[in-house]
């Protein structure tokens, strides 16, 4: 990208930002490197209640607060929103009865993992900004291209660079576009004029985003528990779901986008597309949950190459898959997850295919004879276990 023409009004700042917008994204701002006290303690006051769950990285050593932990010579921070929806969202009805037979056996992916790897296509799109950067300046600029894997409060800079504000759901908010962006940013060791945030009312007295959530992640305004979050649950989590959260976790096989889907602030008819670079990948729309369950090395390898998935093991996908499949309450789900329980070589999979028989809530032929044969003679204690309380559950249900 070649810097477009200056006019004698426009400070570098301006030229900086109109070259962001030419990139697609869809806000862009400049922050002081200054390290946030307040956002640290938030940070500490999380980690200390175990929030983080398995997330380790995120008590990590670095300090997150400050961006000379990562760049030294950083004089400015500039943020920038990539937009990654697609156009504006209908709000999502609840309903008491479950999920309705006849379901089609599809999983729920997040929309910012259904196309190319987001963190490739954001940084190469930084980069880019950085070399216009530097003929703007007529000098190579120290930078550091930042997104969400570096050990940075990105949203904390986000809000302090004017991009948006924080919303009740720990996401940032950017009027006129929603929730459904992607930060980065780029440390210049260059000394710009910091943007000042626009007014706004900000969530108001509004809690759809609290309230929708089906795990009760959120234990009050801006404070997530990630050990509840269906996100955490089928992407971080590394073992067992929760017995009494998988019914909770419905469909979804890879994130969730509940708490956006239910945002006011995301239903608005001008909302932005998603940025064409980050694509579509169609087997990622609503892919198939026995397709999953049974993924070879190499269909994971193609599923997930250049993919947001690639950050979940065969695995953890097939153990999502089997959950999504026991809260289908379909028919249909038994087979595959009776053929799971007796043959796959996960133990993780075959715990949660006993778990989803069980879940199914209708009469079982061959469910009943694979969950018999695996709680007399499962290797695993846990898959034995799960079997003999889903046969409990089956037996339960005959009763009644």
């Amino acid at each position: 990208m070649i810097a477009s023409p200056a006019t004698d009004s426009e400070t570098l700042e301006q030229r900086i930002l109109g070259a962001a917008r030419e990139l697609g994204f869809v806000r862009a701002g400049i922050a002081r490197p200054e390290r946030s006290e307040q956002a640290a303690e938030r940070l500490a006051s999380w980690l200390a209640a175990g929030n983080h769950g398995q997330m380790h990285y995120m008590a990590g050593e670095r300090d997150r607060g400050s961006p000379a932990a990562l760049f030294e010579a950083v004089q400015s921070v500039l943020v920038v929103a990539l937009p990654y929806g697609d156009g504006p969202t209908v709000a999502l009805r609840r309903s008491a009865t479950g999920p309705e037979l006849g379901l089609p056996l599809t999983g729920k992916v997040a929309r910012y993992a259904r196309g190319e790897d987001y963190h490739r296509v954001l940084k190469s799109k930084l980069e880019r900004l950085g070399s216009v950067i530097d003929q703007l300046v007529g000098r190579a600029v120290g930078r550091r291209a930042c997104v969400d894997s570096a050990p940075l409060l990105e949203r904390d800079f986000a809000v302090r660079a004017g991009i948006g504000f924080a919303a009740k759901s720990t996401l940032t908010i950017v009027p006129g576009a929603g929730s459904f962006v992607l930060l980065g940013e780029l440390l210049l060791d260059l000394e710009l004029t910091p943007t000042s945030a626009a007014a706004t009312g900000g969530c108001g007295a509004c809690t759809q985003c609290l309230t929708a959530c089906p795990t009760g992640a959120f234990t009050g305004p801006y404070v997530l528990d990630a050990r509840r979050c269906i996100s955490y649950l089928t992407i971080e989590l590394t073992g067992s779901v929760p017995r009494e959260l998988r019914a909770l976790v419905g469909q979804h096989v890879f994130g969730c986008d509940i708490c956006q889907d239910v945002c006011p602030w995301n239903h608005s008819r001008h909302a932005p597309a998603a940025d064409p670079e980050l694509g579509r990948r169609e087997q990622l729309q609503a892919p198939a949950l026995e397709e999953l369950l049974f993924l070879t090395s190499s269909g994971y390898r193609r599923l997930v190459r250049g993919s947001a998935l690639s950050r979940v093991s065969r695995a953890r996908l097939g153990r999502n898959a089997a959950i999504a499949l026991g809260n289908s309450k379909n028919p249909t789900a038994e087979a595959p997850l009776a053929r799971a329980l007796s043959t796959h070589s996960s133990e993780l999979v075959r715990a949660h295919a006993a778990w989803a028989l069980g879940a199914l809530g209708l009469p079982l032929v061959t469910g009943l004879v694979a969950l018999q044969s695996a709680a007399a003679g499962d290797s695993s204690p846990e898959v034995r276990t799960e079997a003999e309380l889903a046969l409990a559950a089956v037996a339960g249900r005959a009763r009644e």
